[in-house]
């Protein structure tokens, strides 16, 4: 439930309508507590308000007529702005960079402030009387209005600005970089049960001789990605029914209606009601998110670089920043544990197995489109061989530092068909010796 939350929590962070509609809603409380407030003070005591609006229904009707019809325009300019922005964005940066400029709670805020004192405006304005004997005028209101509006300048001053710089190219860089930390965070380790990170001598000995033959798959209810795993559920669950699970797809992976989800020993236990519990333990979307995938970050900061590395671009600089940012979050995850495919219960008993993404999964991730589209640029296959150096004194285990040593074996062999100059090709063997010697003091 905890994670289904969170998933719900960030689809409607990501969305353009849910903070302007708490604005306005908020705005609409506003509207009957002033009025309230007028209708509850006395006249004298409003006139002796030094800060309050004093003048005429007239008056009134027209400030809040200007308002209101200023801030629709406002609006309207600021969403052909956002959605320029966002179209600039899927252009150059590519369409996985929606989500985050979606997320923005800067250009919600601008845009719900807009349609808030609008809704506002309107609201105060239906409520003001001309007639000489029930004359009516909300100064309070008024005056809160006027207030709003001032605000909604100081506010598109922000916008514009924030519109300007949220759309570099360092800047976006720089975001994504972040959430991928935050993501590294998060994630690692990420605990089914008690005692995730315990290591087992022997894990594969406490897996049943007979799982193979006894256990039955669990087969997906519908085609999508796999956005996030409820681990708490799935334990309650094998903890409930006595089951040995062993997933067979982890968040970020797309599965085939039909396909198996899970394997669940023993096979006896399953029926249609365990069927929906472990399908419901899986959120699933048409998209993939970076709730529980950090192979999505990495792949938006690599998908920048290729595009820069394009033809049609052709900017090594970006892809340089890229990898720059990709080689300080990879020495973050090489830092951190990466918690056992093997998940016990509080009795020490085996319940879940789930593999985890290992610092492999994510140095493939990082570098092989880079490395293959950057084949021909001097500068990028150097700054690769870098950021390999760079990474190696991070790592902790034979495996990571294996897996290092064959990228920069592959990036050197690649240079060799895409770069032709002797001198170009000394300076990368210089940077491949150079990070072997790194990877092999380890």
């Amino acid at each position: 439930m905890k994670t289904k939350l969170s998933e719900l929590l960030d689809s409607l962070h990501s969305s353009f309508w849910f903070v302007p509609t708490l604005m306005v809603v908020l705005a609409i409380g506003l509207s009957f507590l002033t009025i309230h407030i007028d209708q509850s003070l006395d006249t004298e005591i409003i006139d002796n308000l030094g800060w309050a609006y004093a003048l005429g229904p007239n008056g009134s009707r027209a400030i809040l007529s200007a308002i209101a019809g200023s801030m629709v325009s406002v609006a309207t300019t600021a969403f052909s702005i956002t959605i320029v922005a966002l179209q600039l964005a899927s252009s150059q940066f590519g369409p996985r960079l929606l989500r985050n400029f979606m997320q923005d709670t800067g250009n919600q805020i601008v845009l719900g402030t807009f349609i808030s004192t609008f809704v506002y405006s309107l609201l105060v304005l239906r409520t003001i009387n001309g007639v000489t004997k029930n004359e009516f005028v909300p100064h309070i209101a008024v005056t809160c209005g006027i207030g709003l509006a001032i605000a909604s300048i100081g506010v598109l001053i922000y916008f514009i600005h924030h519109s300007a710089s949220s759309i570099q190219v360092d800047h976006v860089i720089s975001k994504v970089g972040r959430e991928l930390d935050d993501v590294i965070d998060r994630l690692f380790p990420e605990q089914i049960g008690r005692d995730a990170l315990k290591q087992r001598q022997e894990p594969s000995s406490e897996i049943p001789t007979n799982f193979d033959r006894d256990a039955c798959p669990i087969q997906a209810s519908s085609s999508s990605y796999i956005q996030a795993i409820d681990a708490d559920q799935l334990m309650q669950t094998a903890i409930k029914e006595n089951l040995l699970l062993q997933l067979q797809h982890r968040p970020g992976n797309f599965v085939v209606k039909g396909s198996p989800l899970a394997i669940v020993y023993p096979a006896e236990a399953v029926c249609k009601k365990l069927v929906e519990q472990i399908n419901n333990a899986f959120v699933v979307g048409s998209q993939r998110t970076d709730r529980q995938d950090i192979e999505f970050s990495i792949n938006q900061l690599v998908e920048i670089a290729v595009r820069a590395l394009s033809p049609g671009i052709n900017d090594p600089f970006t892809a340089i920043r890229c990898i720059d940012q990709l080689s300080a979050a990879l020495c973050h995850l090489a830092q951190r544990e990466i918690s056992s495919a093997y998940r016990y219960d509080d009795e020490d008993k085996l319940r879940v197995i789930a593999e985890p993404v290992s610092f492999v999964d994510a140095i493939n991730a990082a570098f092989n489109q880079i490395r293959q589209y950057g084949q021909t640029s001097v500068a990028v296959t150097m700054r690769l061989l870098e950021a390999i150096a760079v990474i190696a004194p991070f790592t902790h285990t034979k495996v990571d530092r294996a897996a290092l040593l064959r990228h920069a074996n592959m990036i050197e062999r690649g240079s060799h068909e895409g770069i032709s100059e002797e001198l170009d090709q000394k300076d990368v063997k210089e940077r491949y010796l150079a990070a072997v010697k790194a990877i092999k003091q380890q």
